[in-house]
């Protein structure tokens, strides 16, 4: 499997609505070519975005991101749907952070409290009926550019997840979690020191599933938050794979347990002392079996060169272009069986009908997460709006009130009941049908 993995991407309003003035344009062109030149003989399989979208979460930096990001995934032969984002920092829209006593409020009272209730009070404030919507109201363009990508982030669910089960090998499925850094961001220049947000662990659950291999990608690297110790020791610990951005710095940390990438910005500030955009470009691969069983994981991780302008090769300590680690990742047993139960289950196994996993996650979680689903969210979100009103309230998904609520409220919210209701299979039935009828 290719992942490729860039961040910070700034594009500034009302630059880049101009082509021929845009003086991030070549930059662009470089990186395109850089990374055609790289995937000739392997396409890309899904593109990570690590945040900073926008410069100032002005809607049309965000509508210019899609149109560049699905031409990239188109470039580098990679599917639509598997664009993959969170937002950062520049994606949090500090007027409406400024403007809104609801926002500092809520804000406030998450970063008032005591290191020990700061938990506690995040998730009161992400049930409340006001403060919960007024955090992520400065997201609003954010969760716009996001939905047909299924990154749509709530109080409800400030995080998404999203399992790729065909494309490691080894019956391994690879479960990417988008985290949200900026749910305190905007205010109090929380943005400019380290140590000032916060995660908290609802987002760092990981659970540690058998043949389930953990990807995390946000923003902030983890000395960002107030809780960097403990976001460090659930993400080292049980996400062997770790994308971040925000830095403008080129790394590869590589360690027996985990790798972590941080990307360079791809358009940094052009006044800043060390300019070097950036980009990764991952292979992973399972090899071996059972308790033998590695990820190997091989890294172009590329910069930017001056005069002539290029993107080249950060290399190792040794000299070397690509980046090698093997990551163990031996299998491990789910229960415990005694051994006449042994005796009997192998007596029984050539008649026996397997049981079906029990997730440890919702229904509607699990529903949400598939591949299919994701691909469902991006076919819908590509109808008019008109068509995309008309289909939900035909399968009784939203009403005549529910009209009343903002577009990505309306939509994520009838796709998760959809979910809720098993009715994922007979939406995307109909939207198939709709795409025939143009």
């Amino acid at each position: 499997m290719r992942l490729l993995h860039l961040s910070d991407i700034h594009f500034r309003e009302p630059e880049c609505l101009q082509p021929d003035t845009d003086v991030n344009k070549p930059t662009r062109t470089r990186l395109l070519a850089d990374i055609v030149g790289l995937c000739r003989e392997k396409h890309v399989d899904a593109i990570l975005v690590g945040g900073d979208i926008a410069f100032k979460a002005h809607p049309d930096e965000f509508a210019t991101a899609t149109i560049w990001l699905k031409d990239l995934a188109d470039r580098t032969g990679c599917r639509q749907d598997r664009i993959y984002v969170v937002p950062g920092n520049h994606d949090v829209d500090r007027s409406v952070c400024r403007n809104s006593r609801a926002v500092a409020n809520a804000q406030g009272a998450i970063v008032g409290a005591s290191r020990e209730n700061m938990e506690t009070e995040l998730r009161a404030q992400l049930r409340d009926a006001d403060a919960g919507p007024a955090l992520f109201k400065p997201l609003a363009a954010y969760n716009v550019f996001a939905s047909p990508f299924a990154g749509y982030v709530s109080p409800s669910k400030p995080f998404w997840t999203s399992n790729l089960d065909d494309v490691l090998g080894g019956g391994v499925t690879l479960r990417l979690h988008g985290l949200t850094s900026t749910i305190i961001s905007g205010l109090e220049d929380r943005d400019t020191v380290p140590g000032r947000l916060y995660l908290s662990p609802m987002q760092t659950v990981l659970d540690p599933e058998a043949d389930v291999l953990n990807l995390v990608m946000a923003h902030h690297p983890p000395h960002w938050f107030i809780d960097h110790e403990e976001v460090e020791d659930a993400v080292n610990d049980k996400a062997p794979l770790q994308f971040f951005g925000h830095a403008h710095r080129q790394r590869c940390t590589q360690t027996p347990s985990y790798v972590r990438f941080c990307a360079g910005a791809l358009h940094p500030d052009r006044g800043e002392r060390d300019y070097r955009p950036g980009y990764n470009l991952i292979d992973l691969e399972v090899i071996g079996a059972a308790q033998d069983r590695v990820v190997r994981v091989q890294a172009h991780v590329r910069q930017w060169q001056q005069n002539p302008d290029r993107f080249i090769a950060v290399q190792t300590a040794g000299g070397q272009d690509v980046w090698e680690s093997n990551i163990l990742f031996p299998s491990h047993a789910t229960r415990v069986v005694n051994t006449a139960e042994a005796c009997q289950a192998a007596a029984a196994a050539s008649s026996a009908v397997p049981a079906e996993p029990q997730p440890m996650a919702s229904p509607e979680e699990v529903a949400m997460s598939s591949p299919s689903t994701k691909d469902l969210v991006f076919r819908f979100f590509s109808l008019e709006d008109s068509k995309k009103r008309d289909l939900l309230l035909r399968l009784e998904l939203i009403t005549e009130d529910d009209l009343k609520l903002s577009d990505e409220e309306l939509y994520n919210g009838a796709l998760r009941l959809a979910a809720q209701r098993s009715q994922l299979k007979n939406l995307a039935y109909e939207i198939e049908l709709l795409k025939q009828q143009n």
